[in-house]
């Protein structure tokens, strides 16, 4: 029987381990997640933080009589004098009935785990027989029980991974006291035999929330005058600080005590920037917007809504934000644009994915969970998925060993999880949200379905020319430029074509020497513009735009008035020429 008082000392994951150790059904835990970090060690007196090896050893398994830590690189090591006494005993036992030639076996106890394990084997149920309690904490364990087939294991490996497994579900270590910990960061890169074992059970460690990153703060800084240290409150520093491990904080408040700089908001989240960048090195990256909704043109419904959600976000009110937004429509509508502008209205943190694919089994999905994780602490977060359709993929996806699918099932899972609702959302853009599977644009995951067009009557393109004049600082007295775009012939442009046309201008401008762009640098740029020609693509896009819509106000006419069952027979037309 657990003390109950003893259980309310312990962190979430740690009460999780100890409560199922308890019914004598399991004995070996895969430790992953948060792993490096510092876990506090609450004593009678304070709080101290310490790694993880140390609190298993002090905390959770202070009453064993005997703990042994293992790592591939430092060998076998014990937890206090006791251990490496008894241990260094049962050595001298084991050498005389092994009848072991040579140096003692003391002093040449073998690195190597398929070697040593069968030792360490002998030593635990030696001492079960005499009624001893134990515990095994192995760190780095991807390393002696790698995930691969079993065919492609060496034959160490397999004797390794085989003693694992029956520590696991040996019913004589079932039966006595006897604790396995594997700790691993990324749990798709351990064995997975050892993972999906009915005897060893998974427990996530995840990063600190508010209120332990609180606990952490107030014990670094116990002795410090906090109003030096820095400009922002405890419990702003506890919330603002989502995503960081503890020893990330830690960073945070060394660096201003070393520098002596008062900490400010700005230093902060430049800071936690830099350090959750570097932990996902090459896996995402800070969305910074220098725009916001302002800077929109010819969306009006579009840019509306936004400004409703918003509203929402700044408010508070998370419970009534979409899970995700799906931003479709042909390409040069301005896609990114339009997320990135919202990023810079609603004033949270928003990042974008990048390729988090590697050649190298298993470490896809440990990049993946990576993410999420930080995801989850960190919320509110906007993460922005580029190209969506080619990124997630489905989940009938074939020739890579079935890791598509798994990105594909732990990212649908992850985005249909409500208590995310308002703490992460997603901004999937893509021209062809056909291609999408359903799975992912349903509702409860991108529930929002947002279309947009390419400028489709003059009021729409005066809106937009004016925004580009304003976005790329061009110097001009010319207020509408419908006139040399008549006179080149009304083509059709996009949002990224006009955009085009008017740096052009700019350019004719600087030729010549000026720093204000006339009506004839426009109407020369109008005249030169070949604007590319994918015309079924293009239409194709626009009305596969039109059938995503989830919002009848958002479409512009005449796409509002058209049948969906006319849109849908066009798209069958289409379709064979688009692909």
């Amino acid at each position: 029987m657990i003390d109950p008082e003893y259980l309310k000392t312990l962190p979430a994951w740690a009460g999780e381990l100890a409560a199922k150790y308890a019914t004598h059904t399991v004995n070996q835990f895969i430790l992953h997640g948060n792993v490096r970090d510092l876990v506090p060690l609450r004593r009678q007196a304070r709080t101290e933080f310490h790694n993880l090896k140390t609190f298993l050893s002090e905390s959770l398994f202070a009453g064993r009589d005997f703990v042994l830590h293992y790592d591939r690189a430092s060998g076998l090591a014990y937890a206090n004098n006791e251990t490496a006494n008894d241990f260094a005993a049962f050595l001298k036992a084991y050498q005389t009935v092994q009848n072991t030639p040579g140096q003692p076996l003391i002093l040449q106890v073998p690195k190597e785990p398929y070697k040593l394990f069968p030792i360490i084997d002998r030593y635990i149920r030696t001492r079960l027989a005499e009624r001893k309690s134990l515990a095994l904490i192995v760190e780095y364990a991807e390393l002696i029980a790698p995930q691969s087939d079993a065919g492609g294991l060496a034959e160490g490996d397999r004797a390794t991974l085989i003693y694992l497994r029956n520590w696991a579900d040996d019913p004589s270590f079932l039966q006595a006291d006897v604790t396995v910990c594997l700790i691993t960061e990324q749990l798709s890169r351990l064995n997975q035999d050892l993972v999906r074992n009915p005897y060893s059970v998974p427990v996530e460690i995840e990063l600190p929330d508010a209120a332990e990153r609180r606990e952490f703060i107030a014990e670094q800084t116990a002795e410090r005058n906090w109003d030096e240290l820095s400009a922002i409150g405890h419990e702003a520093m506890a919330e603002l600080t989502g995503g960081l491990s503890r020893v990330h904080v830690q960073q945070v408040l060394a660096d201003a005590i070393r520098h002596r700089v008062r900490l400010d908001l700005g230093a902060l989240m430049q800071r936690k920037k830099e350090l959750i960048e570097a932990e996902c090195y090459g896996l995402l990256e800070f969305i910074e917007p220098k725009f916001n909704l302002d800077l929109v043109a010819g969306a009006d419904a579009v840019v509306t809504e936004l400004r409703g959600m918003a509203k929402m976000i700044k408010g508070g009110r998370l419970d009534v934000i979409p899970m995700g937004y799906l931003i479709c429509g042909p390409v040069g509508t301005g896609k990114t644009f339009l997320v990135t502008c919202f990023a810079g209205e609603i004033g949270i943190p928003c990042v974008k994915l990048l390729n988090i694919r590697s050649q190298w089994q298993g470490v896809t999905e440990a990049n993946l969970q990576k993410l999420l994780g930080i995801f989850r602490a960190m919320g509110p977060l906007g993460v922005i998925l580029d190209e969506a359709d080619t990124w997630i993929g489905d989940r009938d996806a074939s020739g890579d060993s079935g890791t598509s699918s798994r990105i594909f099932g732990t990212i649908a899972s992850f985005m249909a999880d409500t208590t995310l609702r308002g703490r992460v959302i997603w901004f999937l853009m893509t021209a062809r949200p056909d291609l999408l599977p359903v799975d992912i644009k349903r509702q409860g995951r991108a529930e929002e379905h947002v279309p947009l067009f390419h400028p489709l009557s003059a009021a729409d393109r005066q809106a937009l020319y004016a925004v580009i004049v304003r976005k790329n600082k061009i110097k001009t007295d010319v207020q509408s430029v419908e006139e040399p775009y008549q006179a080149a012939g009304s083509p059709r442009l996009s949002g990224a074509d006009l955009e085009a046309v008017c740096i052009r201008a700019k350019r004719h401008a600087a030729i010549r020497g000026s720093q204000t762009v006339d009506a004839a640098d426009f109407a020369q740029a109008f005249a030169q513009f070949i604007p590319p020609v994918y015309g079924e693509e293009i239409e194709y896009q626009a009305l596969a735009a039109v059938m995503e819509c989830t919002n009848r106000d958002l479409l512009p006419e005449p796409y509002r008035s058209m049948p969906r069952d006319q849109v849908a027979l066009r798209l069958r037309q289409l379709r064979p020429l688009v692909h």
